[in-house]
């Protein structure tokens, strides 16, 4: 830590594995997982997570959002298949199929170019054919049409028609009618393709929640996002059927304790005013760092083990917390923003809510300025 004084997020890669373990036991037979790792692994930094699993044989591959973050993982030697959940676009099919990434198909037009481009490479170009059941983003409706637009598709020159997929739109609410709905429309366009005698060899559906809630879903692969790093997709799901261990930790250290009197304002607009003598420490983190500005007066740190309600507004860069209760508070004290400090612990779902944001959000946030560190359990 003795270089990232001002503030630092402390991955457990034991945890993610573990993490990723639970989740393998919950879908059991024969099915693998797909470690999703868009926006650079949910804050926690995809590079290093595809990595740990390179020699995982029930670890699939990744996801991601964009051809962008595929291209990353594979300068840095990923070498597992890697699928693009969203848009690739027509001036990036030349480095698609030159980098071997597998894009979501949801337009007869794109995988037309898409046999454009790999026959011109000398190439074949494995898609994975995206069907829209309900969530109303991308995807082909799960219909008789739709299952002719594949079949052409499948005999284009140049295309390998390796996976199909959908995904939930609410298999994270406790209310399931929607998702049986949606599986039952995705299980018909199955059929609908088998019936044709296409070849497509992964089907897949389930996401985070889905691996909790609907283990018997998974058909032969399935999506492994926000549970990976140890949080819950939501609090509807049953938590009791995956154990998860958070991997992040934010870290940072007092820059600056001073005693104030009373009537003393505090930060921007002086939203918070002290009504006694007060110690306030300085915490040189902001929401430039992506720690929300929404936790003004009502957020809180920990400092020696005991939380230290945040006074006034989170400024970019730096804000204040009150150390009145915690009067051996000094310069260079490390404070925890997100974690445990003995027998006190700020998660990511509780001061998400605090601040008005989800879990995914929170992390997805977290800025670029806040360096990675990674390590063991036992380090």
């Amino acid at each position: 830590m003795t270089e990232h004084n001002r503030v630092c997020a402390e991955i457990n890669l034991d945890a993610i594995a573990y993490n990723m373990e639970q989740m393998k036991k919950r879908i059991g037979g024969h099915a693998r997982l797909i470690a999703v790792v868009k926006a650079d692994g949910y804050g926690h930094g995809a590079v290093p997570v595809a990595e740990m699993f390179e020699q995982c044989s029930w670890v699939w591959g990744y996801a991601v959002a964009c051809l962008e973050e595929a291209a990353e993982l594979r300068e840095h030697g990923i070498r597992k298949p890697i699928l693009v959940l969203g848009c690739v676009f027509p001036d990036q099919f030349e480095e698609m199929i030159r980098y071997d990434v597998r894009p979501a198909v949801y337009m007869e037009s794109m995988a037309e170019q898409i046999s454009q481009e790999a026959v011109r490479q000398g190439k074949d170009a494995f898609i994975h054919i995206k069907i829209d059941t309900g969530m109303g983003r991308i995807g082909f409706p799960a219909t008789e049409e739709s299952a002719d637009a594949v079949e052409r598709i499948s005999r284009l020159p140049g295309i390998r028609i390796e996976g199909m997929f959908t995904h939930f739109a609410k298999a994270d609410e406790r209310d399931k009618t929607y998702t049986f709905l949606q599986h039952d429309r995705f299980v018909k366009m199955k059929e609908l393709t088998e019936k044709r005698q296409i070849h497509v060899q992964y089907f897949d559906c389930d996401n985070s929640a889905g691996i909790i809630d609907f283990p018997d879903m998974k058909h032969d692969l399935a999506r492994a996002g926000i549970a990976m790093y140890g949080m819950y997709p939501s609090d509807e799901v049953d938590r009791s059927a995956v154990d998860l261990r958070p991997a992040l930790s934010l870290v940072s250290h007092v820059s600056f304790v001073k005693d104030v009197e009373a009537g003393t304002p505090i930060s921007y607009g002086g939203t918070f005013v002290s009504d006694r003598p007060m110690r306030v420490a300085t915490i040189p983190v902001g929401y430039g760092d992506g720690y929300p500005r929404s936790l003004s007066n009502k957020g809180y740190v920990l400092i020696h083990g005991k939380r230290a309600k945040i006074l006034g507004r989170v400024c970019m860069d730096q804000f204040m917390a009150d150390v009145t209760d915690i009067p051996e508070t000094a310069f260079m004290d490390r404070v925890v923003l997100v974690g445990r400090d003995g027998d006190e612990e700020i998660t990511v779902d509780g001061l998400a809510a605090l601040s008005g944001r989800f879990n995914y959000e929170f992390v997805c946030c977290l800025g670029k300025r806040i360096p990675r560190i990674y390590k063991k359990s036992e380090e």
